[in-house]
């Protein structure tokens, strides 16, 4: 049975979850990663709406996978914040969305 798009939406949220963890102890940026959070999580689950049982792009489980494991590898709660914007627009490319 080939990968669906909601089950690569759903690992980029497990990703997206580990980035927002990692980035929680940073207290001065806590309203921008809540905001990150709720526009981005809402824009990945638009497209597992619309597209969930869609089967998933060629090559975009590869990397998918290889971007949440990229991000699980950081560390530093700064660079978290950051990846908070990026991996959604990464995910959503691979998906063949725009951001």
């Amino acid at each position: 049975m080939p990968t669906i798009v909601a089950d690569l939406i759903d690992r980029a949220l497990a990703g997206f979850d580990a980035l927002a963890a990692t980035a929680e102890p940073v207290a001065d940026e806590l309203q921008y990663v809540t905001d990150l959070d709720t526009v981005w999580r809402a824009r990945l689950r638009a497209v597992a709406a619309a597209r969930g049982t869609e089967p998933a792009p060629p090559g975009a489980e590869a990397a998918l996978d290889a971007l949440v494991e990229e991000a699980g590898r950081i560390t530093d709660p700064h660079r978290a914040i950051d990846w908070l914007s990026t991996l959604p627009q990464v995910a959503l490319a691979a998906l063949g969305e725009g951001a």
